[in-house]
């Protein structure tokens, strides 16, 4: 298998994050988010020397990916309730995270910019998932178990932190720019299993995949909230 990433940028309850999850699970690679933060927040706090001298070290082995498996993967439904705050340095670590992770392995990564920080790699396909509102109310009311007008703000207050943080750390774009990605899918009219497949073909068609090392296992999926 070819090194290469697939990044995914998602509207809140569009099912972008079980895409994501489920086509890194059929085809045998990492899927990293929240994690990447994390890892981010604790190399952030070391001077930039220390800093070095630990990616010297992990450089020579697996990289970061060693690290962020060892982290715990959320799971749950994850929102942004809060305004949007700029931290320079906590993105400059994600960005030396998310270009390790893409010289040493094949994987998946959601949201933080991916498709930004990776531009102009030929090793990289960069997905954006969205859904009428109607649909991403009603996924965000059945997996949160919340009403419908929390669902509607919770959707709103997320969609704009994201929104917020990606024209700041791309110096102006915007998120919802399909320029930006090699295909944009409307999960409610493909289907979150029919997203899935779409990307694994497309991933054949550039050469990354075969059709041989897709493994389907979608029963597994049942109860895992994961709709964002």
């Amino acid at each position: 298998m070819r090194n290469f990433v697939v990044t995914f940028a998602r509207g809140f309850g569009s099912g972008g994050k079980a895409i994501a999850s489920t086509l890194a699970r059929e085809l045998g690679i990492h899927c990293y988010e929240n994690r990447i933060l994390t890892l981010a927040s604790q190399m952030s706090g070391l001077d930039e020397k220390l800093f070095q001298e630990v990616n010297e070290k992990l450089s020579k082995s697996s990289g970061f990916s060693s690290f962020l498996q060892g982290l715990p993967r959320s799971k749950s439904y994850i929102a942004r309730n809060e305004k949007f705050v700029s931290d320079d340095r906590l993105f400059e670590y994600q960005c030396k995270i998310i270009k390790n992770l893409a010289d040493t392995e094949p994987c998946v990564i959601v949201g933080k910019c991916a498709d930004y920080v990776l531009r102009g790699r030929d090793n990289v396909v960069s997905i954006y998932i969205e859904a009428p509102r109607s649909f991403c109310v009603e996924r965000t009311m059945e997996n949160m178990g919340v009403s419908e007008k929390v669902a509607h703000s919770t959707i709103e207050k997320t969609d704009k932190y994201r929104a917020d943080y990606y024209k700041y750390y791309t110096g102006g774009n915007y998120w919802t720019n399909p320029v930006n990605y090699d295909m944009t899918l409307n999960s409610e009219r493909v289907g979150i299993d029919h997203c899935v497949d779409i990307i694994e073909q497309y991933l054949i068609i550039k050469g990354f995949i075969t059709e041989s090392q897709i493994k389907k296992d979608r029963h597994s999926d049942k109860g895992l909230k994961l709709v964002q």
